[in-house]
Protein backbone atom coordinates (compact mmCIF):
# COMPACT_ATOMS: atom_id res chain seq x y z
CA UNK A 1 0.00 0.00 0.00
CA UNK A 2 1.62 2.79 -0.95
CA UNK A 3 -0.91 6.11 0.44
CA UNK A 4 -0.02 6.84 4.42
CA UNK A 5 -2.12 4.26 6.50
CA UNK A 6 -5.45 5.01 8.36
CA UNK A 7 -6.61 4.80 11.89
CA UNK A 8 -9.70 3.24 11.86
CA UNK A 9 -11.68 3.01 14.75
CA UNK A 10 -14.64 0.44 14.85
CA UNK A 11 -17.42 0.43 18.10
CA UNK A 12 -19.54 -2.48 17.43
CA UNK A 13 -22.57 -3.51 20.01
CA UNK A 14 -21.24 -6.16 22.29
CA UNK A 15 -23.37 -8.76 20.50
CA UNK A 16 -21.61 -11.75 18.69
CA UNK A 17 -23.77 -10.40 15.35
CA UNK A 18 -22.18 -6.79 14.76
CA UNK A 19 -18.74 -7.58 16.79
CA UNK A 20 -18.13 -10.32 14.26
CA UNK A 21 -19.58 -8.32 11.56
CA UNK A 22 -16.64 -5.84 11.99
CA UNK A 23 -14.14 -8.12 12.66
CA UNK A 24 -14.54 -9.23 8.93
CA UNK A 25 -14.10 -5.64 7.37
CA UNK A 26 -11.59 -5.16 10.03
CA UNK A 27 -9.55 -7.99 9.50
CA UNK A 28 -9.85 -6.71 5.48
CA UNK A 29 -8.39 -3.22 6.21
CA UNK A 30 -5.63 -4.57 8.93
CA UNK A 31 -4.34 -7.06 5.66
CA UNK A 32 -4.03 -3.86 3.99
CA UNK A 33 -1.62 -1.99 6.35
CA UNK A 34 -4.32 0.08 8.50
CA UNK A 35 -4.75 0.89 12.10
CA UNK A 36 -7.69 -0.83 13.10
CA UNK A 37 -8.83 -0.34 16.52
CA UNK A 38 -11.73 -1.47 18.47
CA UNK A 39 -13.70 0.35 21.16
CA UNK A 40 -15.57 -2.75 22.24
CA UNK A 41 -17.22 -4.10 25.27
CA UNK A 42 -15.22 -4.50 27.93
CA UNK A 43 -16.34 -8.26 27.85
CA UNK A 44 -13.80 -8.70 24.79
CA UNK A 45 -10.89 -8.17 26.48
CA UNK A 46 -8.35 -10.44 24.60
CA UNK A 47 -10.17 -11.49 21.82
CA UNK A 48 -9.82 -8.95 19.31
CA UNK A 49 -6.10 -8.67 20.18
CA UNK A 50 -5.80 -12.54 19.24
CA UNK A 51 -6.86 -11.53 15.85
CA UNK A 52 -4.62 -8.67 15.59
CA UNK A 53 -6.47 -5.73 16.44
CA UNK A 54 -5.70 -3.36 18.98
CA UNK A 55 -8.36 -3.02 22.18
CA UNK A 56 -9.15 0.43 23.90
CA UNK A 57 -12.39 -0.95 25.65
CA UNK A 58 -15.09 0.22 27.59
CA UNK A 59 -17.71 -0.89 30.26
CA UNK A 60 -21.46 -0.02 29.46
CA UNK A 61 -22.11 -0.45 33.17
CA UNK A 62 -20.21 -0.08 36.16
CA UNK A 63 -18.02 -3.09 36.57
CA UNK A 64 -19.97 -5.81 38.88
CA UNK A 65 -18.74 -6.55 42.67
CA UNK A 66 -16.81 -9.18 42.59
CA UNK A 67 -17.43 -12.57 44.27
CA UNK A 68 -16.88 -12.11 47.96
CA UNK A 69 -15.97 -15.38 47.66
CA UNK A 70 -13.06 -15.21 45.20
CA UNK A 71 -15.40 -17.33 42.87
CA UNK A 72 -15.50 -16.44 39.33
CA UNK A 73 -18.92 -16.13 37.62
CA UNK A 74 -20.07 -19.14 35.75
CA UNK A 75 -19.41 -18.07 32.06
CA UNK A 76 -23.08 -19.66 31.15
CA UNK A 77 -24.77 -17.52 34.04
CA UNK A 78 -25.40 -14.52 32.29
CA UNK A 79 -27.74 -16.42 29.24
CA UNK A 80 -29.45 -18.85 31.97
CA UNK A 81 -30.64 -15.84 33.92
CA UNK A 82 -31.90 -13.96 30.62
CA UNK A 83 -33.66 -17.24 29.23
CA UNK A 84 -35.53 -17.32 32.40
CA UNK A 85 -36.65 -14.28 33.19
CA UNK A 86 -37.23 -13.42 29.18
CA UNK A 87 -38.08 -16.58 27.01
CA UNK A 88 -41.91 -15.96 28.02
CA UNK A 89 -41.84 -12.83 26.31
CA UNK A 90 -40.90 -14.45 23.09
CA UNK A 91 -43.79 -16.98 22.78
CA UNK A 92 -46.17 -12.91 22.38
CA UNK A 93 -47.09 -11.39 19.33
CA UNK A 94 -44.88 -9.06 18.08
CA UNK A 95 -46.68 -5.88 19.15
CA UNK A 96 -46.85 -6.81 22.66
CA UNK A 97 -43.16 -7.52 22.59
CA UNK A 98 -43.18 -3.67 22.11
CA UNK A 99 -43.86 -3.21 25.64
CA UNK A 100 -42.25 -6.45 27.14
CA UNK A 101 -38.89 -6.94 25.13
CA UNK A 102 -37.65 -4.02 22.80
CA UNK A 103 -38.43 -1.07 25.01
CA UNK A 104 -36.33 -2.63 27.93
CA UNK A 105 -33.94 -3.82 25.59
CA UNK A 106 -33.53 -0.65 23.89
CA UNK A 107 -33.12 1.18 27.24
CA UNK A 108 -30.59 -1.13 28.33
CA UNK A 109 -28.49 0.08 25.19
CA UNK A 110 -29.38 3.89 25.81
CA UNK A 111 -28.29 3.13 29.44
CA UNK A 112 -25.00 1.96 28.22
CA UNK A 113 -24.35 4.69 25.01
CA UNK A 114 -24.93 7.06 28.11
CA UNK A 115 -22.42 5.69 30.45
CA UNK A 116 -19.62 5.06 28.39
CA UNK A 117 -19.78 8.61 26.56
CA UNK A 118 -16.82 9.90 28.83
CA UNK A 119 -14.84 7.09 28.68
CA UNK A 120 -15.57 6.87 24.39
CA UNK A 121 -14.48 10.38 24.18
CA UNK A 122 -10.74 9.41 26.08
CA UNK A 123 -10.41 6.84 23.79
CA UNK A 124 -11.03 9.11 20.54
CA UNK A 125 -8.25 11.41 22.00
CA UNK A 126 -6.00 8.83 22.22
CA UNK A 127 -6.06 6.92 18.77
CA UNK A 128 -6.85 10.11 16.74
CA UNK A 129 -9.22 7.89 14.26
CA UNK A 130 -9.46 8.81 10.72
CA UNK A 131 -12.62 7.28 10.58
CA UNK A 132 -14.98 5.96 12.82
CA UNK A 133 -17.32 3.09 12.38
CA UNK A 134 -20.57 2.16 14.40
CA UNK A 135 -22.33 -1.23 13.93
CA UNK A 136 -25.19 -0.78 16.50
CA UNK A 137 -29.14 0.46 16.66
CA UNK A 138 -28.31 3.22 19.03
CA UNK A 139 -26.27 6.33 18.79
CA UNK A 140 -23.05 6.99 20.61
CA UNK A 141 -22.59 10.89 20.59
CA UNK A 142 -18.89 11.07 20.88
CA UNK A 143 -18.65 9.32 17.58
CA UNK A 144 -20.71 11.77 15.87
CA UNK A 145 -18.46 14.84 17.63
CA UNK A 146 -15.06 13.25 16.89
CA UNK A 147 -13.41 15.34 13.97
CA UNK A 148 -13.57 12.32 11.86
CA UNK A 149 -16.22 10.86 9.23
CA UNK A 150 -18.53 8.91 11.07
CA UNK A 151 -19.50 5.34 8.96
CA UNK A 152 -22.40 3.55 10.24
CA UNK A 153 -23.11 -0.41 9.67
CA UNK A 154 -26.87 -1.54 9.47
CA UNK A 155 -26.11 -5.64 10.48
CA UNK A 156 -29.60 -6.22 11.13
CA UNK A 157 -32.78 -6.69 8.91
CA UNK A 158 -32.85 -3.72 6.96
CA UNK A 159 -36.70 -3.11 8.00
CA UNK A 160 -34.75 -0.66 10.24
CA UNK A 161 -34.23 1.65 7.76
CA UNK A 162 -37.64 2.25 7.83
CA UNK A 163 -40.09 3.79 4.72
CA UNK A 164 -44.29 3.65 4.70
CA UNK A 165 -44.14 0.77 2.14
CA UNK A 166 -42.32 -1.73 3.61
CA UNK A 167 -43.20 -3.51 6.99
CA UNK A 168 -42.22 -1.83 10.11
CA UNK A 169 -39.80 -3.25 12.10
CA UNK A 170 -39.54 -6.63 14.86
CA UNK A 171 -43.02 -7.10 13.40
CA UNK A 172 -42.66 -10.46 11.22
CA UNK A 173 -45.31 -8.81 9.23
CA UNK A 174 -45.88 -9.65 5.62
CA UNK A 175 -45.01 -7.06 2.75
CA UNK A 176 -48.43 -7.96 0.67
CA UNK A 177 -50.40 -7.25 3.63
CA UNK A 178 -50.56 -3.73 5.30
CA UNK A 179 -53.85 -4.49 7.60
CA UNK A 180 -51.72 -4.67 10.91
CA UNK A 181 -49.34 -2.31 9.87
CA UNK A 182 -50.70 1.31 11.25
CA UNK A 183 -51.65 -0.49 14.72
CA UNK A 184 -47.93 -1.65 15.37
CA UNK A 185 -46.57 1.60 13.93
CA UNK A 186 -48.68 3.62 16.70
CA UNK A 187 -48.27 1.34 19.49
CA UNK A 188 -44.47 1.50 18.61
CA UNK A 189 -44.43 5.41 18.42
CA UNK A 190 -46.59 5.09 22.02
CA UNK A 191 -43.69 2.77 23.66
CA UNK A 192 -40.64 4.23 22.44
CA UNK A 193 -42.14 7.93 21.93
CA UNK A 194 -41.09 8.83 25.50
CA UNK A 195 -37.14 6.80 25.64
CA UNK A 196 -36.06 8.72 21.92
CA UNK A 197 -37.35 12.34 23.57
CA UNK A 198 -35.06 11.55 26.10
CA UNK A 199 -32.08 9.81 24.49
CA UNK A 200 -32.48 12.46 21.46
CA UNK A 201 -32.32 15.45 24.37
CA UNK A 202 -28.93 13.46 25.87
CA UNK A 203 -27.01 13.36 22.51
CA UNK A 204 -27.81 16.68 21.77
CA UNK A 205 -26.42 18.07 25.39
CA UNK A 206 -23.52 16.14 23.94
CA UNK A 207 -23.01 18.28 20.95
CA UNK A 208 -24.27 15.79 18.38
CA UNK A 209 -27.32 16.77 15.73
CA UNK A 210 -30.50 15.68 17.15
CA UNK A 211 -31.38 12.30 16.37
CA UNK A 212 -34.00 12.15 13.32
CA UNK A 213 -38.22 11.91 14.60
CA UNK A 214 -38.26 8.58 15.89
CA UNK A 215 -34.72 6.85 15.63
CA UNK A 216 -32.62 5.72 17.98
CA UNK A 217 -29.15 6.21 15.89
CA UNK A 218 -27.65 9.03 13.11
CA UNK A 219 -27.60 7.48 9.50
CA UNK A 220 -24.12 9.14 7.88
CA UNK A 221 -24.23 11.92 5.86
CA UNK A 222 -20.84 10.07 3.67
CA UNK A 223 -21.54 6.30 4.28
CA UNK A 224 -24.04 4.02 5.30
CA UNK A 225 -23.28 0.09 5.19
CA UNK A 226 -25.89 -2.44 5.24
CA UNK A 227 -25.53 -6.27 4.82
CA UNK A 228 -28.57 -7.81 2.81
CA UNK A 229 -28.38 -9.93 -0.38
CA UNK A 230 -30.41 -7.96 -3.38
CA UNK A 231 -32.32 -10.93 -4.25
CA UNK A 232 -34.82 -10.43 -0.94
CA UNK A 233 -34.12 -6.74 -0.60
CA UNK A 234 -36.48 -3.97 0.04
CA UNK A 235 -35.57 -1.32 -2.19
CA UNK A 236 -37.90 -1.68 -4.95
CA UNK A 237 -39.91 -0.51 -2.35
CA UNK A 238 -38.17 1.69 -0.25
CA UNK A 239 -35.13 3.29 -2.57
CA UNK A 240 -32.12 4.26 -0.66
CA UNK A 241 -30.41 7.43 -1.52
CA UNK A 242 -26.19 7.69 -2.44
CA UNK A 243 -24.92 7.66 0.89
CA UNK A 244 -26.33 3.56 0.66
CA UNK A 245 -24.21 0.69 -0.24
CA UNK A 246 -25.43 -2.98 0.16
CA UNK A 247 -22.82 -5.69 0.85
CA UNK A 248 -24.69 -8.65 0.18
CA UNK A 249 -23.01 -10.51 2.88
CA UNK A 250 -20.21 -10.07 5.31
CA UNK A 251 -18.47 -12.92 5.51
CA UNK A 252 -15.70 -13.28 7.67
CA UNK A 253 -12.55 -15.03 6.80
CA UNK A 254 -11.20 -15.55 10.67
CA UNK A 255 -13.83 -18.66 11.51
CA UNK A 256 -11.16 -21.75 12.43
CA UNK A 257 -11.74 -24.65 9.82
CA UNK A 258 -14.15 -27.02 11.13
CA UNK A 259 -12.46 -30.92 10.93
CA UNK A 260 -16.20 -32.92 9.89
CA UNK A 261 -16.21 -35.91 12.68
CA UNK A 262 -16.62 -39.62 11.64
CA UNK A 263 -20.04 -39.53 12.15
CA UNK A 264 -20.83 -36.66 9.91
CA UNK A 265 -18.02 -38.29 7.35
CA UNK A 266 -19.99 -41.95 7.54
CA UNK A 267 -23.21 -40.85 7.68
CA UNK A 268 -25.99 -43.07 6.03
CA UNK A 269 -26.95 -43.12 2.67
CA UNK A 270 -29.69 -40.55 1.92
CA UNK A 271 -28.77 -38.48 5.46
CA UNK A 272 -28.58 -34.85 4.86
CA UNK A 273 -26.17 -33.05 6.34
CA UNK A 274 -27.91 -30.33 8.69
CA UNK A 275 -26.69 -27.25 11.04
CA UNK A 276 -28.82 -26.10 13.68
CA UNK A 277 -27.73 -22.58 15.67
CA UNK A 278 -30.26 -20.82 17.54
CA UNK A 279 -27.72 -18.48 18.49
CA UNK A 280 -26.10 -17.76 22.36
CA UNK A 281 -29.82 -16.98 23.48
CA UNK A 282 -32.00 -19.35 21.65
CA UNK A 283 -29.49 -22.37 22.69
CA UNK A 284 -29.80 -20.92 26.32
CA UNK A 285 -33.25 -21.90 25.94
CA UNK A 286 -33.11 -25.93 27.29
CA UNK A 287 -36.56 -26.91 26.61
CA UNK A 288 -36.83 -25.46 23.07
CA UNK A 289 -33.04 -26.97 22.30
CA UNK A 290 -34.54 -30.53 24.05
CA UNK A 291 -38.04 -30.38 22.00
CA UNK A 292 -35.79 -29.71 18.54
CA UNK A 293 -33.67 -32.54 19.46
CA UNK A 294 -36.29 -35.05 20.22
CA UNK A 295 -37.95 -34.08 16.78
CA UNK A 296 -34.93 -33.89 14.67
CA UNK A 297 -34.12 -36.71 16.45
CA UNK A 298 -36.70 -38.93 14.94
CA UNK A 299 -35.59 -38.19 11.16
CA UNK A 300 -32.94 -39.81 9.27
CA UNK A 301 -30.74 -36.71 8.53
CA UNK A 302 -27.65 -36.21 10.18
CA UNK A 303 -27.30 -32.89 12.45
CA UNK A 304 -24.56 -30.31 13.71
CA UNK A 305 -25.64 -28.22 16.68
CA UNK A 306 -24.35 -25.04 17.84
CA UNK A 307 -25.37 -26.27 21.73
CA UNK A 308 -24.31 -22.85 22.98
CA UNK A 309 -24.35 -21.78 26.56
CA UNK A 310 -25.95 -24.49 28.33
CA UNK A 311 -24.57 -26.92 26.35
CA UNK A 312 -24.08 -29.42 29.63
CA UNK A 313 -28.17 -29.53 29.98
CA UNK A 314 -29.33 -32.01 27.58
CA UNK A 315 -28.24 -34.51 25.30
CA UNK A 316 -28.05 -34.78 21.98
CA UNK A 317 -29.50 -37.56 19.41
CA UNK A 318 -28.00 -40.19 17.87
CA UNK A 319 -27.86 -38.66 14.93
CA UNK A 320 -26.33 -35.59 16.29
CA UNK A 321 -22.94 -33.95 16.85
CA UNK A 322 -22.14 -30.57 18.38
CA UNK A 323 -20.16 -28.28 20.48
CA UNK A 324 -20.58 -24.70 23.08
CA UNK A 325 -18.93 -23.13 19.73
CA UNK A 326 -18.61 -23.89 16.29
CA UNK A 327 -17.04 -22.38 13.60
CA UNK A 328 -20.53 -21.65 11.93
CA UNK A 329 -19.07 -19.95 8.40
CA UNK A 330 -17.21 -23.22 7.87
CA UNK A 331 -20.03 -25.59 8.22
CA UNK A 332 -22.75 -23.55 6.68
CA UNK A 333 -20.57 -23.81 3.45
CA UNK A 334 -20.83 -27.98 3.86
CA UNK A 335 -24.07 -28.49 4.27
CA UNK A 336 -27.97 -29.07 3.26
CA UNK A 337 -29.94 -27.14 5.18
CA UNK A 338 -29.52 -24.64 8.07
CA UNK A 339 -32.06 -24.27 10.75
CA UNK A 340 -31.97 -20.99 12.60
CA UNK A 341 -33.47 -18.32 14.58
CA UNK A 342 -33.02 -16.08 12.08
CA UNK A 343 -30.40 -13.24 13.21
CA UNK A 344 -28.90 -11.31 10.18
CA UNK A 345 -25.54 -13.10 10.20
CA UNK A 346 -26.60 -16.42 9.95
CA UNK A 347 -29.66 -15.27 7.46
CA UNK A 348 -26.75 -13.59 4.81
CA UNK A 349 -24.26 -16.61 5.32
CA UNK A 350 -26.49 -18.98 4.34
CA UNK A 351 -27.50 -17.03 1.69
CA UNK A 352 -23.78 -16.58 0.91
CA UNK A 353 -23.79 -20.14 0.35
CA UNK A 354 -26.87 -20.86 -1.17
CA UNK A 355 -28.42 -22.62 1.62
CA UNK A 356 -32.46 -22.87 2.62
CA UNK A 357 -33.28 -22.05 5.83
CA UNK A 358 -35.89 -23.40 8.44
CA UNK A 359 -36.38 -20.42 10.92
CA UNK A 360 -38.08 -20.31 14.81
CA UNK A 361 -37.44 -16.50 15.59
CA UNK A 362 -37.35 -15.67 18.87
CA UNK A 363 -36.78 -12.06 18.83
CA UNK A 364 -35.62 -7.98 17.35
CA UNK A 365 -35.29 -8.74 13.50
CA UNK A 366 -35.72 -12.00 13.92
CA UNK A 367 -39.56 -12.45 12.72
CA UNK A 368 -38.69 -9.93 9.60
CA UNK A 369 -35.87 -12.76 8.57
CA UNK A 370 -37.98 -15.35 8.96
CA UNK A 371 -40.88 -13.66 6.95
CA UNK A 372 -38.52 -12.45 4.58
CA UNK A 373 -37.43 -15.54 3.98
CA UNK A 374 -40.60 -17.97 3.65
CA UNK A 375 -42.57 -15.02 1.44
CA UNK A 376 -39.58 -15.17 -0.94
CA UNK A 377 -39.78 -19.11 -0.78
CA UNK A 378 -36.14 -19.62 0.01
CA UNK A 379 -37.22 -21.46 3.78
CA UNK A 380 -40.24 -22.07 5.57
CA UNK A 381 -41.25 -19.81 8.72
CA UNK A 382 -42.36 -22.01 11.80
CA UNK A 383 -43.56 -20.73 14.97
CA UNK A 384 -40.92 -21.03 17.80
CA UNK A 385 -43.02 -22.53 20.75
CA UNK A 386 -46.01 -24.27 18.69
CA UNK A 387 -44.65 -26.23 15.92
CA UNK A 388 -45.79 -29.04 15.55
CA UNK A 389 -43.76 -32.16 14.85
CA UNK A 390 -45.36 -33.07 11.14
CA UNK A 391 -44.95 -29.38 10.66
CA UNK A 392 -41.19 -29.31 11.03
CA UNK A 393 -41.01 -32.77 9.00
CA UNK A 394 -43.33 -31.54 6.29
CA UNK A 395 -40.47 -28.45 5.81
CA UNK A 396 -37.76 -30.66 5.97
CA UNK A 397 -38.72 -32.36 3.06
CA UNK A 398 -39.88 -29.82 1.11
CA UNK A 399 -36.78 -28.07 1.49
CA UNK A 400 -34.38 -30.72 0.81
CA UNK A 401 -36.31 -32.18 -2.41
CA UNK A 402 -37.03 -30.22 -5.61
CA UNK A 403 -34.20 -28.57 -7.92
CA UNK A 404 -36.19 -25.16 -8.71
CA UNK A 405 -35.47 -23.77 -5.29
CA UNK A 406 -31.88 -25.12 -5.20
CA UNK A 407 -31.13 -23.63 -8.90
CA UNK A 408 -32.35 -19.91 -7.05
CA UNK A 409 -30.52 -20.39 -4.21
CA UNK A 410 -27.28 -21.30 -6.28
CA UNK A 411 -27.68 -18.41 -8.70
CA UNK A 412 -28.11 -15.89 -5.27
CA UNK A 413 -25.29 -17.42 -3.90
CA UNK A 414 -23.19 -16.76 -7.16
CA UNK A 415 -24.33 -13.34 -7.18
CA UNK A 416 -23.68 -12.91 -3.29
CA UNK A 417 -20.42 -14.17 -3.44
CA UNK A 418 -19.46 -11.99 -6.23
CA UNK A 419 -20.08 -8.89 -4.38
CA UNK A 420 -17.27 -9.90 -1.88
CA UNK A 421 -19.11 -7.81 0.85
CA UNK A 422 -15.89 -7.18 3.00
CA UNK A 423 -14.04 -5.59 0.35
CA UNK A 424 -16.50 -3.76 -0.59
CA UNK A 425 -17.04 -2.39 2.89
CA UNK A 426 -13.42 -1.80 3.55
CA UNK A 427 -13.12 0.28 0.03
CA UNK A 428 -16.07 2.21 1.35
CA UNK A 429 -14.09 2.68 4.98
CA UNK A 430 -10.82 3.60 3.05
CA UNK A 431 -12.21 5.79 0.71
CA UNK A 432 -14.10 7.86 3.24
CA UNK A 433 -11.09 7.70 5.58
CA UNK A 434 -8.63 9.30 2.90
CA UNK A 435 -10.70 11.78 1.27
CA UNK A 436 -10.97 12.96 5.13
CA UNK A 437 -7.74 12.84 5.86
CA UNK A 438 -7.23 14.67 2.10
CA UNK A 439 -8.93 17.48 2.72
CA UNK A 440 -7.45 18.45 6.01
Amino acid sequence: MTDPALTVLFMPESAYGPTNQCIGIGRILADRGHRVVFAAEASWRGRLTALGFEEDLVDLAPPAAPDPTGAEQDAGAFWKDFIRDTAPEFRKPTIDQLSTFIAPTLQALIDGAVYCEPALRAIIERVRPDVCVEDNVVAFPALMTAGAPFVRIVSCNPLEVKGPQIPPPFAGYPSDDQRDWPAYRAEYDRVLGPIWERFNAFVVEQGAPPLPPGEFIHSSSVANLYVYPRAIDYTDRRPLDGTWTRLQSSVRSTDTTYPMPEQVRNRPPGSRLIYLSLGSLGSADVELMRRLVDVLGRTPHTYIVSKGPQHDQYTLADNMVGAEFLPQVSIISEVDLVITHGGNNTTTEALHFGKPMIVLPLFWDQYDNAQRIHECDLGVRLSTYTFTDEEMFTALDRLLTGTDRQARLAAIAAEVQAARGTELAADVIERIGRTHRDAT
